[in-house]
Parts: C-alpha cells; structure tokens; sequence
C-alpha cells in the first residue's frame, strides 16, 4: 500500500513573465538597442518565446528588429 499524497505537491506555480507590458512598449524599434538586448543571449543567440515569454506576435516583432538591428549594425552577429 502506498502512503497518500500530500495536498501540497511542493511546486508553485507561476504567472507567466510579460516584459513588453512591463517596459511599456507598444512598437518594438530595432534602434531600441537596450530593450532588444534583453531578448538576446550572451552568445549572440535570439532567446525562444519559452524563456522570454512573448507572445507569437511580439516574438515575431523582436526577432525582425533584432535582425534589423544586426544588419545596421547596432547589435552583434555573434558575442565571441
């Protein structure tokens, strides 16, 4: 016989993170270099919807500011 479960499970659970809404942005602008610099990783790399919690139009926004900003040169290709 097995021992009956708590009713806590130990795990909290959390809100989802809204870094648009907490920056106040409406438009994301690729000349907007320190707010896109929260959406990449140290190696240069374009953080997933997972991890920063955007939704599929706000990701979609912010990866072509940040390919925007890359191309003018504003933001790295790579963080060697």
């Amino acid at each position: 016989m097995t021992a009956p479960r708590k009713a806590g499970s130990g795990r909290t659970v959390k809100g989802r993170k809204k870094p648009m809404l907490a920056a106040d942005v409406t438009y994301v602008d690729y000349k907007d270099v320190t707010l896109l610099r929260t959406f990449i990783s140290d190696r240069g790399k374009i953080r997933s919807r997972r991890i920063t919690g955007l939704t599929p139009q706000q990701q979609r926004m912010v990866t072509r500011a940040i390919k925007n900003a890359r191309e003018m040169a504003l933001l790295p290709y790579l963080n060697r």
